[in-house]
């Protein structure tokens, strides 16, 4: 019963933390962060501190990729000059890898030459093909790699396994006194997807018709949303739950038809989607953008009239790299975005469940606005970075994550 009651709220903060680290790490409304003091692990130390494959870190194993398998195009060579590759094999195996590792991987070579001059990361295995590692191994799918540094000094490899961490990898393993292993979450897993955010050229439609970019809602903005019966109503901007002004990122693009849409998302975003055979507005559910398929309907702002939504078939979808990452959130949990409807929400398919946990900020908004002070928001300017909320859920997630008793896997 303990842990039946514990699950769902790891789950929640799990959705939480995944939104809010989407955009990238940074600060809160006027709050400074100071640089982090390194620890470096300690041998035989993983984090986080759950096994490599559970939800918590890298997720499931998805499958053993070889050359001739369909997923082998999703793999990608890595040809970073700041990189050495030991290619025992002399196959250039160790250099394929998922995107989402080489990004991780790159990152981390900066760091490793920026904390040792002179030195640079060493990569000792990466993607498998010959059957070397332990069953399961994620080396198998090009999400693990196990490195060094070039001058193989061993007593760096704290310092290495902590300068992971910090990279972004989804899990880190000081394995041995040879070498850490590392390892990154699948592209195609609803963690991998790097949280729901939409790009920085955006544009809302405020609720006196008037539209504005969305990198420039402020607290307080009434912007044009949907209730649940699929009506467009008026709602309040509460909140970024993240945002970057800086990064370039790649986004879902979602066209449509009649009338002529097109929204830019993050692939783990939500959106809705009418359901097969369906003609009523509220007769929708919400689904990933990456799972948005041609033919499906979103819904969106008419042309003839502008005061309702009507369904637009999507005709075309592909992925772009765009400058700008914004998770806003409103009172609905909904909102529209270039003309579209979409959720607030992202990496949990669940639109219901994450408007539940965000009660608490819809909660203090009403009671700001109760006592006048929502206008004094209003002209606070929320820096980069992640919401103090679900910062904080993230934390408890994690707390909660961490007294489990995991064993390491790699």
């Amino acid at each position: 019963m303990v842990l039946m009651r514990v699950m769902p709220c790891v789950s929640l903060c799990l959705l939480l933390a995944s939104v809010g680290s989407g955009c990238g790490p940074g600060r809160g409304y006027g709050k400074r962060r100071h640089p982090k003091k390194l620890t470096p692990l300690s041998l035989k130390q993983f984090i986080p501190n759950v096994a490599e494959k559970t939800l918590g870190a890298s997720g499931k194993y998805e499958g053993k990729i070889t050359r001739s398998s369909e997923r082998f195009k999703d793999l990608t060579p890595n040809y970073n000059p700041d990189i050495i590759f030991k290619d025992e094999e002399n196959t250039n195996a160790d250099r394929l890898m998922t995107q989402r590792c080489k990004d991780k991987l790159n990152s981390l070579a900066i760091s490793v030459m920026n904390q040792w001059p002179g030195v640079k990361l060493r990569v000792t295995e990466g993607w498998d093909e010959d059957g070397h590692h332990s069953e399961e191994s994620l080396h198998y799918e090009g999400r693990a790699v196990d490195i060094t540094t070039s001058d193989r000094d061993k007593s760096k490899y704290g310092m290495l396994s902590r300068l992971a961490v910090e990279a972004g990898f989804d899990w880190v393993y000081y394995e041995s006194k040879a070498h850490i292993h590392c390892s990154v979450k699948a592209e195609n897993s609803v963690a991998a997807k790097s949280g729901g955010c939409f790009c920085g050229s955006s544009v809302v439609i405020l609720a006196d018709g008037r539209t504005k970019p969305l990198k420039e809602l402020r607290v307080g903005d009434k912007v044009l949303a949907a209730d649940q019966q699929g009506n467009l109503v008026s709602s309040d901007f509460l909140m970024f739950m993240d945002q970057d002004r800086q990064i370039t990122r790649q986004f879902r693009v979602l066209e449509t038809d009649e009338p002529r849409r097109r929204l830019t998302l993050t692939p783990a975003h939500l959106v809705f989607v009418m359901k097969d055979n369906s003609t009523d507005s509220s007769d929708i559910t919400a689904v990933f953008a990456s799972n948005v398929k041609i033919g499906q309907r979103l819904l969106a702002v008419g042309n003839d009239r502008p005061d309702r939504l009507i369904s637009a078939r999507v005709t075309k979808t592909y992925m772009e790299h765009c400058e700008g990452s914004y998770a806003p959130v409103t009172s609905h949990g909904t909102i529209i975005v270039d003309q579209v409807l979409a959720s607030c929400y992202a990496v949990v398919e669940a639109h219901d469940l994450a408007h539940w946990v965000l009660a608490p900020v819809r909660l203090w908004h009403s009671f700001l606005s109760l006592v006048g002070m929502v206008n004094e928001l209003n002209s606070l300017h929320q820096a980069d970075g992640v919401h103090w909320y679900p910062e904080l859920l993230y934390h408890v997630g994690g707390w909660l994550l961490d007294s489990s008793s995991f064993h390491p896997q790699s």
